[in-house]
């Protein structure tokens, strides 16, 4: 799931049938020469290193001399005098940029490790700057959108309509190009990448779906597979739909924990002591705004949209408490604002990652046709989750109409690969932790540290020391822990916040940045 924060079809839509992913030997039928990557330098304040390239892909791989599209990569190149090749990184999505991420990756990791490869970004197909680009109803997120839940008949067929609607768009404005958006023409890309870079192999890093998108390029080439570190892992078994209605649980168990957190600083908050009546105080101002949005753009689902990244990172929680104390005890609606604006607002950039978000995962898998489905499923869900359970069926609902076949999820199950490296958090809401144990299952020789009570999403380079030394021996010489039990190395949580001080607003800034590209729903 993604949406970025300020980067966040009619009924005759033809029913999907079920085709199968593509073989992994069929890239191998038809060999395209790939020009090499003309690089320019393209640096900037925080990243002044960073180059910039692209390179020509097929738009359908099983038709290598076909139409050609254009990827967007970035590199920050190896100084070290022995190299250890390409270590593509991706940020998930799907949808997200990965141009900046090489940056923050180059600087993050220790120098002398940084220095061994070519850290290489990308923007996936559809995404960014690669084109083309798609966005199918710019402005989509605008607010104020009708209440999520779907209390009344009314507000259900207001939320259909939108769907609808953009399905719509999307069928109309790139029937062309949705066929071929998604996970396994995406990991073709990257060997297309491999390929222009001249490497025998890559090294691969990927947060979120972004683990996803890894694991079927390695059970696509396992033997272009050098290393692979795979952070905040998505469960492959559950692609998607039972992967989105799993995380409503989740977050709000996350939400729940910054209710407590909230009454553990009630001297500050001022919001009580029990965590029940905090989050009762929370669903009452959610009540308040779906009658009168705040400053003209919070409304219920706007509250919603700005309080999941909290989901996702606790480094926000101190913002988006001072925010909703100054709603409760002040009746104050600015610092609501701001939140919005700083969380959850979507621009053109986020249309852009919202529509191949999308376009991937209503493609990669079956999605339930019929809406009386959805109904059943998230009205359950919501009696015993209620937090972002509408907000979250909502945000994939185009997929109930969407207007292409689908394709059946690879079996990521892989015997032939190196070592892989894998992050997973045990309370990690938008990836829930049964998706590392899983994936580290079906990976053999695979190696799994976990943070034990971390519930942030993307935990490596956030600030964790312990996690980050594997992270670097790994990166080093393929070290792997292994160990007995379900975990291989198991690290003590990053530290929850403190509320806003000067001192303690400072403390994370590499933990903001890396969130703030990895964005949210991602």
């Amino acid at each position: 799931m993604r949406t970025r924060a300020a980067v966040l079809c009619a009924a005759a839509a033809v029913v999907a049938g079920s085709v199968t992913a593509l073989p992994a030997s069929a890239a191998a039928r038809a060999p395209v020469q790939v020009s090499p990557v003309t690089w320019k330098k393209c640096g900037t304040t925080d990243y002044p290193t960073l180059q910039c390239g692209s390179v020509k892909v097929p738009l359908d791989h099983r038709n290598p001399r076909g139409k050609q599209i254009t990827l967007a990569l970035s590199r920050v190149p190896h100084t070290a005098s022995a190299s250890q090749g390409p270590l593509l990184v991706n940020p998930g999505g799907p949808g997200g940029s990965g141009l900046a991420l090489a940056g923050f990756v180059a600087s993050a990791l220790p120098k002398k490790v940084a220095a061994q490869y070519d850290i290489i970004g990308f923007d996936p197909r559809g995404v960014g700057k690669s084109s083309p680009a798609i966005d199918c109803a710019p402005g989509y997120f605008k607010p104020v959108r009708p209440d999520s839940v779907p209390a009344t008949p009314a507000l259900e067929q207001a939320n259909l309509k939108r769907v609808q609607s953009f399905t719509a768009a999307c069928g109309k404005k790139y029937a062309n190009l949705l066929p071929y958006l998604d996970t396994v023409s995406a990991a073709q890309d990257m060997d297309s990448v491999r390929q222009a870079l001249g490497a025998r192999r890559i090294s691969y890093f990927g947060y979120s779906y972004g683990t996803y998108l890894g694991a079927v390029y390695a059970k696509l080439h396992p033997d272009r597979v050098r290393r692979l570190v795979l952070d905040s892992i998505v469960d492959p078994t559950g692609v998607w739909y039972e992967d989105n209605l799993s995380q409503d649980y989740a977050f709000n168990d996350r939400q729940r924990a910054l209710m407590a957190w909230i009454a553990k600083y009630n001297s500050t908050y001022k919001l009580g002591t029990d965590p029940a009546k905090v989050e009762a105080e929370w669903y009452a101002m959610r009540a308040a705004l779906a009658k009168k949005p705040a400053g003209g753009k919070v409304g219920a689902s706007e509250l919603e949209d700005t309080f999941i990244p909290g989901g996702y990172y606790n480094g926000y929680w101190p913002y988006l408490a001072d925010a909703f104390s100054a709603y409760v005890n002040g009746k104050k609606t600015a610092a609501l604002v701001e939140a919005y604006e700083n969380f959850a607002a979507v621009d053109a950039s986020g249309d852009n990652g919202y529509s191949v978000y999308t376009a991937v995962q209503c493609r990669d898998s079956s999605w339930p046709r019929d809406w009386a489905q959805w109904r059943k499923d998230n009205r359950a869900a919501y009696e015993k989750a209620p937090f972002m359970v509408w907000n979250n069926a909502w945000y994939n609902a185009a997929c109930a109409y969407w207007p292409t076949k689908t394709l059946k999820p690879l079996n990521i199950a892989n015997g032939k690969l190196p070592p892989a490296l894998l992050f997973q958090a045990t309370d990690d809401a938008a990836t829930p932790y049964q998706g590392g144990v899983t994936v580290h299952r079906l990976l053999a020789g695979s190696g799994l540290v976990v943070e034990q009570g971390g519930g942030n999403h993307g935990i490596t380079l956030s600030g964790n020391t312990c996690l980050d030394s594997y992270l670097a021996a790994y990166l080093t010489d393929g070290t792997v822990p292994h160990g007995v039990g379900t975990a291989d190395a198991v690290c003590r949580k990053t530290p929850d916040p403190k509320p806003l001080t000067t001192k303690a607003a400072s403390t994370s800034s590499r933990g903001s940045t890396l969130h703030d590209l990895l964005g949210f729903r991602g």
